[in-house]
């Protein structure tokens, strides 16, 4: 077998970088390497088009998964827990959806408590016939009601007589997330109490990162990371400083990341994530009281990041809402790849309403279809030593430690959050990217780019926000702007609809065969972004024929679309021919474009434009408001 597999190498003499070079020189026939295939990302660091095994040389390579620093993940096999949350609003309905999930596939429970505390009489309702010895049990509240949620809990499971070291989950508490939501100033007054409660639950955690709400805000993933280390040590930095130690800190912290949709980069976001993380703590040479205390007695099991992963509701859309199923899919996929804790599938139907039993069971199946039909669960870091995540891990870790790194100069993410900075960073990267979704320059299948033309909302509107752990006094500071990427060109979809008609775009082809069509694809798709109806033709022989027919149709709007050598020819005898009876438009940007403005044509369409803002001009004329 051997002297088979010699022989077939042999066939395939090794090929070096500087050949490849020269073979790709020779066919990008002049034209610049970088600008053509290097990729700039939004991080701020190039991605190369071939990544060979000389790029892995420097790079940590060798440490196995379970093994610091947890690049490769914190534990050897790829277990996670499928997590769902629920609603409190009703302790008895609760419950029963609680074990109805729970023998559905979901291991990982999250109470949403509605900014309440729940104690006594009502923890025994929630609770009822739910073995919390065998699955997570997770507690979202307001930061000021942790303490008494933490006692309570504690309480609970002593009077029902659990192994409290053995029972697994978290109670949120986290401050940064309320002040960056509700724009109220606190701090972290109860944290080291928290700890002391939470004590005997050796496996709970408290202390929250909820970075997943800058994803949901449209931050890059070097954002969203290097905030989020700032954010972790924020907790250690200040409790440590307080007297408590740094392995009681540490170990219950739990980090809620989100997952966008650039797959390949949130792998390496996670992975790069676990190793920053452990450096972190390592730093404040955290005691180790394991069996097995190594020399130097510092406890590496505390700088084992813990991450709930959930996918974004930033890219979620209110059209074509199926689509935000494979996003999620993706998403989910990325997550599990790269070895988290636990993930949350976000429904797809959540940026228009509350989650339906039928959304829901999709998020749980999708979930489910990794582990028991992909066996994702099966492969621990199957991106461990693949040139490119690897480079893209590492190329990540140094973006994200570099924006760590100003935020502690900047005195901490505390201080950053109550002057606005971490706030006025990535609402401006937001921003960008709804700039770039206007120009399609960032795609969003059914919303900017091929959207369902036949589609309407049938009462589908975007949900406002309606979080169960608001805080309460009057905003100081500034807040995080979660306008998802969709919402303006939904904006004008619905305003289209609401209009109680829907304006017609003919479109007159003639001439080129090729070119009339592409134009005209082109121009359906542009116009489909604001809900209009599009009439495609196969082309007409004159264009008096296509203004004759343009007018039988009740056309609003007329798209000519050809070639760019018959614009000249086409153009202002087609204008002439539609007249007055429709806004006349050319699908296009042609040399002789002066020479068509000179006559009154105005407006053109092409893959230049600003297509939110065109669409919105277009409304406007239409008297759509």
């Amino acid at each position: 077998m051997s002297n088979k597999k010699e022989k077939l190498f042999s066939e395939f003499p090794p090929v070096s970088t500087e050949e490849w070079m020269a073979k790709i020189t020779e066919d990008l026939k002049g034209a610049d390497f970088e600008k053509k295939l290097v990729w700039r990302t939004n991080e701020g660091f190039k991605v190369q088009p071939f990544y060979r095994q000389e790029d892995l040389q420097g790079l940590d390579t060798e440490t196995k998964p379970g093994e610091f620093p947890y690049k490769r993940g914190t534990k050897a096999c790829n277990t996670w827990f499928v997590r769902q949350g629920i609603s409190t609003k009703d302790i008895k309905e609760a419950n029963a959806k609680a074990l109805d999930i729970l023998n559905k596939g979901v291991d990982s429970l999250s109470f949403c408590c509605r900014g309440r505390l729940i104690e006594g009489a009502d923890l025994e309702a929630l609770l009822k016939d739910i073995c919390a010895d065998c699955i997570e049990l997770n507690f979202s509240t307001k930061p000021q009601l942790a303490c008494a949620q933490a006692q309570a809990l504690v309480d609970y499971f002593t009077k029902k007589g659990y192994d409290l070291s053995a029972l697994k989950g978290s109670i949120s508490y986290d401050p940064i997330a309320s002040m960056l939501k509700s724009g109220i100033e606190c701090g972290f007054e109860d944290a080291a109490k928290l700890i002391e409660i939470l004590k005997p639950l050796k496996k709970f955690r408290a202390l929250t990162v909820k970075a997943s709400m800058l994803t949901d805000s449209g931050a890059f993933c070097y954002q969203e990371l290097g905030y989020a280390l700032a954010w972790g040590n924020e907790y250690m930095r200040t409790l440590t400083e307080a007297g408590v130690p740094a392995d009681a800190v540490a170990k219950k912290i739990q980090f809620n990341l989100g997952i966008g949709s650039n797959y390949f980069m949130e792998i390496a976001k996670f992975r790069a994530a676990r190793m920053l993380w452990a450096k972190i703590v390592e730093a404040y040479k955290p005691e180790c009281h394991c069996s097995d205390k190594p020399e130097d007695g510092i406890c590496r099991c505390a700088c084992k990041m813990h991450i709930n992963a959930v996918t974004t509701k930033y890219n979620q859309t209110i059209f074509d809402p199926y689509v935000n199923l494979l996003r999620s899919q993706t998403e989910a996929m990325s997550a599990a790849l790269a070895g988290v804790n636990s993930i949350t599938v976000t429904p797809f139907d959540a940026a228009y309403e509350t989650p339906d039993d039928f959304s829901e069971r999709l998020a749980r199946n999708q979930q489910l279809l990794l582990k028991e039909e992909s066996h994702l669960d099966k492969v621990v870091d199957p991106a461990g030593g693949s040139y490119y995540v690897e480079n893209l891990t590492e190329a990540l870790a140094e973006q994200a430690w570099n924006l760590f790194l100003s935020v502690e100069d900047e005195g901490g993410m505390l201080a950053m959050v109550k002057a606005g900075k971490v706030q006025e960073a990535v609402n401006a990267t937001n921003a960008a990217r709804h700039d770039n979704a206007a120009k399609r320059k960032e795609s969003l299948l059914g919303t900017n780019q091929f959207p369902n033309i036949k589609e309407m909302s049938e009462g589908r509107a975007p949900k406002t926000c309606n979080c169960c752990c608001k805080a309460e006094g009057n905003p100081t500071i500034a807040t995080l702007d979660s306008a998802r990427i969709a919402s303006q060109f939904e904006e004008l979809r619905l305003a289209t609809e609401a209009s109680g008609r829907r304006p017609k775009v003919f479109m007159l082809t003639i001439g080129n065969l090729a070119m009339r069509q592409a134009r005209a694809q082109f121009s359906g798709n542009f116009f489909g972004c604001a809900g209009y109806e599009i009439i495609d033709n196969l082309g007409f022989k004159t264009v008096e024929d296509g203004a004759e027919a343009a007018r039988k149709a009740g056309a609003d709007i007329v798209v000519l679309c050809s070639s760019d050598d018959e614009y000249a020819e086409y153009g202002p005898a087609a204008f002439k021919a539609v007249g007055d009876s429709a806004i006349f438009v050319i699908a296009g940007n042609p040399a002789c474009i002066e020479d068509l403005k000179a006559v009154g044509i105005e407006n053109y369409v092409h893959v230049r434009c600003n297509v939110l803002e065109t669409l919105r001009d277009f409304n406007s004329k239409l008297n759509i408001k």
